[in-house]
């Protein structure tokens, strides 16, 4: 639909109507009201109102040795509180400046409040304060918005520096025009009859009302650039105008004549192209590109002139509210857009005819994990989703179409889940790797430290895989070395981490010399074993490389001297074993103890 209605901030083309409503002194500035006055091309400048100066604020002489060039006055009064800004428009190919005064007397201006005077070197259409309507958020042509109260006169210098222009247009921005839509400017600084230039759309229809109290006659004229020109039939107060024209209405009195020009400006709408739908794959955390949408709906228009902006429904597209961000967190599902492509230059003129769907299909989410270990022994493992989503197609490279499958061997099994929607094929795919782990196959390494009563234990584990150790209770852990282990029997218990067998084995760990010299110093003259004592009934058995017995001890034997029936052995290596009694009293030898030492003279 297309809003018809004239609202106090409005704007006007420029370029399009040769008017006299630009005044090159600040004294005679043109005063803005409901409507925003339009420039039609400036052609030198007055007097000067800055008496020479060589600045004012960021301006500086132009071309033409003053500061003012081809310059245009305006001047505006608050009525209202709240955040105050506007947008000066023209040819991207000319260069435009701008100063602000705050003041209410054309001769104290005093230093600008807002100034800009960069070069449009970058081509721009706008300069101004607050918000660049192209969305351009670090142009050096705007400055900060302004804070006003009510009452503030206020005065606007427009200025060109590159002495080449068409014109300009004026529009008024800011929170004010939110909270004060019919009188945020103060309209008692027109004095005009038919009050100040409006600016409308294109089918509009604007009633030019000079009711004149004690009127005897109206006569309206129109200009649309080759003089005035009499309207036929329209004789009373109020004239209906559609077009873009300067109107002039000569009311007759009995004490004289009154007579008044208006300047109307009717910009052309906007049209929106129509707008295909969008379908497309959502992860978690995606945002859709709104702009991608621009070109699209603009069509041919030029897209310097028109804004396009997205709204959730056609009441906000209609007032231009909440609009949507262009990178848009769009959750999943559908929802119509609705599209308002907006004049950039009189944004009461725009449409919003159109409306698309954004469609946003789920691409599927796994929730099971990419590497699983299963028993050597097992009769079939589940892998896969165990909670599937029944409108979404599972397929294994197996072959198999289930949401999970039973494995019982080692490899890679790939599950690929498909969500269609709307000819849309919206695809997750996840790889799992499966091990098999085994039972594990340990032995117990003990080194002895020369009588030391702790020792280190390391387990040696002949299978590969993630397993976990503990002596006796305590508590597991995943290196297979053991610290200070002190003397007596003991279990070792190694397990896989992933439930698929333990074993458990038994050793002992007891102090005793590597080396002995029986050679008559007093110093090592025998060879024991240190803490037998923890164990029951030990017996240690010593012999020689034969296998011949040559000595047996208790734990309360002396040492061995290294003798065999009172005879010296020779200087050479020597074996032992050690036996005690189990907690069931059977007779059993410690494993991993057979050990040896060596007998020196």
């Amino acid at each position: 639909m297309w809003k018809t209605a004239i609202k106090l901030l409005a704007i006007v083309f420029f370029g399009q109507i040769t008017s006299a409503q630009v005044i090159p002194d600040c004294g005679s500035a043109v005063p803005i009201c409901s409507n925003t006055p339009i420039n039609g091309g400036t052609n030198g400048y007055g007097s000067d109102d800055f008496n020479g100066a060589s600045s004012s604020g960021c301006l500086e002489r132009t071309t033409s040795g003053s500061i003012e060039s081809n310059s245009a006055w305006y001047h505006f009064r608050t009525s209202a509180a709240g955040q105050l800004g506007f947008n000066i428009g023209h040819d991207s190919s000319e260069d435009w400046d701008y100063a602000l005064y705050q003041t209410s007397n054309c001769s104290v201006l005093g230093d600008p409040i807002r100034c800009n005077f960069f070069d449009n070197s970058d081509g721009k259409s706008f300069i101004g304060v607050g918000e660049d309507p192209t969305g351009d958020t670090d142009s050096v042509h705007y400055e900060d918005w302004l804070q006003v109260n009510p009452g503030e006169d206020y005065y606007l210098f427009i200025n060109n520096f590159s002495n080449v222009n068409s014109g300009f247009s004026i529009q008024f921005t800011g929170d004010i025009w939110s909270t004060n839509p019919t009188d945020a400017l103060d309209c008692s600084i027109v004095n005009n009859l038919l009050g100040s230039p409006i600016a409308a759309c294109d089918g509009d229809v604007v009633a030019l009302d000079a009711t004149t109290a004690g009127a005897i006659s109206y006569e309206w004229y129109t200009d649309t650039g080759s003089g005035f020109t009499l309207i036929g039939g329209a004789v009373g107060p109020i004239l209906s105008v559609s077009g873009s024209a300067t109107y002039r209405v000569v009311v007759a009195t009995s004490s004289g004549s009154v007579v008044s020009d208006v300047l109307a400006v009717f910009s052309p709408i906007p049209t929106t192209s129509p707008i295909g739908d969008e379908v497309f794959c959502h992860t978690t955390g995606m945002v859709f590109d709104l702009s991608l949408k621009d070109a699209e709906a603009m069509g041919a228009q030029d897209p310097n002139e028109v804004r396009v902006s997205y709204h959730t429904s056609l009441s906000d597209a209609n007032l231009g509210t909440h609009p949507m961000d262009k990178q848009y967190a769009k959750t999943v599902g559908q929802e119509t857009v609705y599209v308002r492509t907006t004049s950039l230059i009189s944004p009461d003129c725009f449409d919003t005819s159109e409306s698309f769907i954004l469609d946003a299909v789920a691409t599927p989410e796994l929730s099971f994990p990419d590497s699983f270990t299963i028993c050597e022994d097992t009769t079939g493992y589940e892998i896969g989703e165990t909670m599937p989503n029944p409108s979404y197609t599972y397929v294994w490279s197996t072959g198999e179409t289930s949401p999970s499958i039973s494995v019982t061997e080692a490899g890679t099994y790939t599950l690929t889940v498909t969500n269609s929607s709307n000819g849309v094929n919206c695809i997750m795919d996840r790889t799992v790797s499966v091990a098999v782990s085994s039972t594990p196959v340990i032995s117990v390494d003990v080194e002895f430290e020369n009588l030391s009563p702790t020792n280190r234990v390391t387990i040696d584990n002949e299978v590969d895989g993630e397993f976990e150790y503990r002596i006796d209770d305590g508590p597991y852990q995943t290196s297979p070395v053991f610290n200070e282990v002190l003397p007596g029997s003991h279990t070792v218990t190694a397990r896989d981490i992933y439930g698929c067998g333990e074993v458990v084995e038994n050793f002992v760990v007891v102090g005793f010399s590597p080396i002995f010299s029986p050679n008559g110093d007093v110093l090592n003259e025998t060879w024991h074993v240190d803490g037998l004592s923890v164990l029951d009934s030990p017996i240690v058995t010593i012999y020689d490389r034969y296998g011949k017995l040559l000595w047996q001890m208790t734990e309360f034997s002396p040492g061995w001297d290294g003798s065999f029936n009172g005879m010296p052995l020779p200087s050479t290596d020597y074996w032992f074993k050690l036996s005690y009694l189990d907690d069931t009293g059977n007779r059993i030898y410690a494993k991993y103890l057979q050990s040896h030492f060596s007998l020196r003279r």
